[in-house]
């Protein structure tokens, strides 16, 4: 399941690609495209949102301009190098304003979140006056605890 076509990769690339590359290119736009979907969710190809596919070409396309990792290439006197690649070098990966906007594709936000917790022997805000717990049927609350009376 990829969101793009190696056509599509092909046209982003600005050399032919030989039966090794296109067998390269296709595994990377299947892991490109296994990252969006773990990073954002699992979208129908038909209906995946058209920035994804243009992030998964982005990525596969700049893995196919590196296949092997390199952080600096010399030949005579240019020097090319990819210093911001770090441990991602060789591999098909999103930067992290790609996965970021990946998640926000998807609907999820990051940002802090707090659970409700409460320590051993106090009142929970769900418990009325006596001490009960609410419950979903139409019966007597469960008793949680209230003053003199124990859980166990």
């Amino acid at each position: 399941m990829a969101y793009a076509t190696l056509d599509e990769l092909k046209g982003r690339l600005d050399w032919e690609l030989d039966e090794d590359e296109l067998r390269i290119a296709a595994g990377a736009l299947d892991d490109a495209s296994d990252l969006a979907a773990t990073y954002g969710r699992d979208w129908p190809e038909d209906t995946a949102p058209r920035l994804v596919k243009t992030l998964v070409l982005k990525s596969a396309a700049r893995y196919m301009r590196n296949p092997n990792g390199y952080t600096q290439s010399r030949a005579g006197d240019e020097t090319l190098a990819w210093s911001d690649i770090g441990r991602d070098a060789g591999t098909v990966y999103f930067s992290r304003e790609e996965i970021r906007l990946l998640e926000e594709l998807a609907g999820r936000k990051r940002g802090i979140y707090s659970a409700p917790v409460s320590a051993w022997g106090t009142k929970l805000p769900l418990c009325d006056a006596a001490g009960h717990v609410p419950v979903d049927y139409s019966g007597d609350p469960f008793p949680l605890f209230s003053d003199g009376v124990s859980p166990w």
